[in-house]
C-alpha cells in the first residue's frame, strides 16, 4: 500500500513513541489522526471521505480500513489479523504527552466506582 509522504512520516513518529505498535496499526493510527486534523472532524464519514480524496483511494475502502482498526481480531477481514492492544500503549503514550507538555501543572481525574459490595475500582485519568 503506497501512502502519502506525510502519512509515512507521521507513522514513523508514532512507531518511535509507541513501540508496542507494529507498522500496520501505526499506519492506520496515522491515517486516523491526520484525517481528523485535516478534515476538522472525528466522524468516520468525514475522515474517510477526506482521506479517500486526499490519497486518491475509494472511500468505502478507506472507511472499512478505519473501522476495522478498532475491531477485535476475529471480526477483521483476512488472515493473521490481530486485535489492537491498547494497554501496552498507555505508558508510552503518557510519556509522549508529558514530554511535550509545556505547562507546570497536569490535570488528573480520579473516580472511584463500586462494583457490587466486593470491589471498588479507582481510575486515574490524565485530562
Amino acid at each position: 500500500m503506497s501512502c502519502h509522504p506525510r502519512v509515512t512520516a507521521w507513522t514513523t513518529i508514532i512507531q518511535a513513541h509507541l513501540p508496542p505498535l507494529t507498522k500496520p496499526p501505526a499506519t492506520v493510527l496515522a491515517l486516523w489522526s491526520l484525517g481528523m486534523v485535516l478534515a476538522r472532524s472525528c466522524a468516520l464519514t468525514a475522515v474517510s471521505a477526506f482521506l479517500a480524496t486526499w490519497l486518491g483511494r475509494k472511500e468505502p475502502t478507506v472507511r472499512q480500513q478505519l473501522r476495522e482498526f478498532c475491531y477485535e481480531a476475529t471480526a477483521k477481514r483476512g488472515t493473521a489479523r490481530c486485535a489492537l492492544g491498547v494497554e501496552p500503549c498507555f505508558a508510552p503514550l503518557l510519556a509522549w504527552v508529558v514530554s511535550q507538555w509545556e505547562g507546570t501543572q497536569l490535570a488528573l481525574a480520579l473516580e472511584a466506582t463500586t462494583l457490587g459490595t466486593r470491589f471498588t475500582v479507582l481510575a486515574i485519568s490524565v485530562v
